[in-house]
């Protein structure tokens, strides 16, 4: 059962101020299973009134007191992992596997936040004179406005609120229309852990709308944003014009780089899964795969009969590998990249169509000898489309790795450690995982550089946009 999905703001769950509310459709079967309350300006308002409450309660609560809830929420979104996975498959379209372990995997990164919560350290300076303390401390921004996708509906959102929670600042999460479900639960486990009223705010609606209005608001002090390049530069822009911190993981496109002496079998094992998991709508999805001659038609061959075996269908049929995209948009997109690269000359190895006519099905589709002017080596397909590019050699690879301004996630193959290091420091890109898959542990740093934005949303670094520093010099 799916229920319908309300406004959180000041700690109660409320419908919109006018009662407006919009559909929430299962991509499986394209039928409507539930509604979302559709914020208004005064919802937004009461929103803000309650986050700027919100921050005067929470910033004044010890930092082992705040560990301490958050902790306790983690353990509420394991109990209820189950019944939330199974909301994230009916509005999202993954399996089930995949959306459990992206529940579980939320309670991890609370888990860690919580921890780093204590360890906000400042630090006293040497003074030059005798009798000066030189004092150095680390304060909560104050509200934040966070914008999260419909792709991952709880693992950004969490990484978000995690954040703006362990360091002492309230927030106003915008979550996503198509996957409104999740998050409202994620934010139930946070409520249900006794947060304080005010401190974690839930809002839904006209995305363009809610963003014009929360970024320049006087009560918000700090951004956070997922999504693309394009919309994540005009509310970095609009926030600029208002001196407002932001963080930004936006848009990618991921280059593979397969060297000579790889071992082509794990290569193809491991991009395989990565490539189609949640049907590629992930932004540090394997996209562009740049192999070099001697391997090309071992890994594409390797590779292509992975993919043709993927079981597609309804996230909560037992042994489906892959679910529907999101929506008919995403349908359209695949069918339109696939005909531009294969009448550029781009060869078809396997996929390329849509599957039926009830749901968002799309096949995994593979493209080789994809030239590099074709619109999908160009634009991030974020679906379950693998274009293949053999290349000479590593200089070559690289070139092709960086002609792209993303530079969010890239992987790699090779033995040799003169390779492995030329992948590791040649590849323009904020994280780069080589001969296994490492990326978006709670420990580590998450995000991208160049079009792909910029800071971090894992690791302790992630907490630095949350807290002001503050220097105090003193004598006596």
């Amino acid at each position: 059962m799916y229920s319908d999905v309300l406004l959180h703001i000041d700690g109660k769950w409320t419908p919109s101020a006018d009662g407006k509310a919009d559909p929430v459709i299962n991509p499986a079967s394209e039928s409507q299973i539930g509604t979302v309350a559709h914020a208004s300006i005064a919802d937004l308002d009461r929103a803000l009134e309650a986050a700027a409450r919100g921050f005067e309660v929470w910033r004044n609560v010890s930092a082992f007191d705040r560990s301490r809830l958050m902790r306790k929420a983690a353990d509420l979104l394991r109990e209820r992992s189950e019944g939330i996975a199974r909301t994230m498959t009916l509005e999202q379209g993954k399996p089930l596997a995949q959306s459990r372990l992206e529940a579980l995997a939320a309670a991890d990164i609370i888990d860690w936040f919580a921890e780093e919560a204590r360890r906000t350290y400042g630090r006293i300076v040497p003074s030059r004179a005798p009798g000066v303390d030189q004092l150095v401390y680390k304060k909560p921004v104050g509200p934040v406005a966070a914008f999260t996708p419909w792709n991952f509906p709880i693992n950004q959102a969490v990484r978000k609120i995690s954040a703006a929670l362990a360091t002492g600042c309230s927030i106003i999460v915008k979550g996503p229309e198509e996957t409104p479900g999740s998050p409202a639960e994620l934010v139930r486990a946070f409520v249900d852990a006794g947060l304080p009223d005010g401190v974690l705010n839930l809002v839904y609606g006209t995305p363009s709308e809610i963003s014009e209005y929360l970024i320049p608001h006087p009560v918000i002090r700090k951004i956070s944003f997922t999504g693309s390049t394009a919309v994540g530069k005009q509310l970095a822009a609009l926030a600029g014009l208002h001196m407002k911190r932001v963080t930004m993981e936006l848009g990618g496109h991921a280059p593979v780089i397969v060297a000579a002496d790889a071992d082509v079998e794990q290569a193809a094992q491991l991009m395989t899964a990565s490539k189609f998991r949640n049907a590629g709508q992930v932004c540090v999805s394997p996209t562009r795969f740049l192999i070099e001659e001697p391997v090309y038609e071992d890994f594409v061959g390797r590779f292509t009969k992975l993919a043709s075996e993927i079981k597609v269908g309804d996230g909560l049929e037992d042994g489906v590998q892959m679910g529907p995209l999101a929506n008919s948009r995403r349908v359209q997109a695949m069918e339109e990249l696939v005909h531009d690269a294969v009448g550029r000359g781009a060869a078809l190895k396997t996929g390329g169509k849509r599957i039926g006519n009830a749901g968002y099905f799309f096949q995994p589709t593979v493209l080789a000898d994809v030239p590099t002017d074709a619109r999908a080596m160009n634009e991030e397909p974020f679906g379950p489309l693998a274009l293949m590019l053999p290349v000479k050699g590593i200089d070559d690879a690289l070139r092709e790795a960086n002609r792209l301004n993303y530079g969010l996630a890239a992987y790699g193959f090779a033995k040799s450690a003169e390779t492995i290091t030329r992948l590791s420091e040649g590849i323009e890109t904020g994280m780069i995982t080589i001969n296994h898959l490492g990326l978006a542990l709670p420990e580590v740093p998450f995000g991208g550089i160049r079009d792909s934005g910029h800071g971090t949303e894992g690791g302790a670094d992630a907490l630095d946009a949350y807290l002001e520093t503050r220097f105090v010099t003193r004598r006596g």
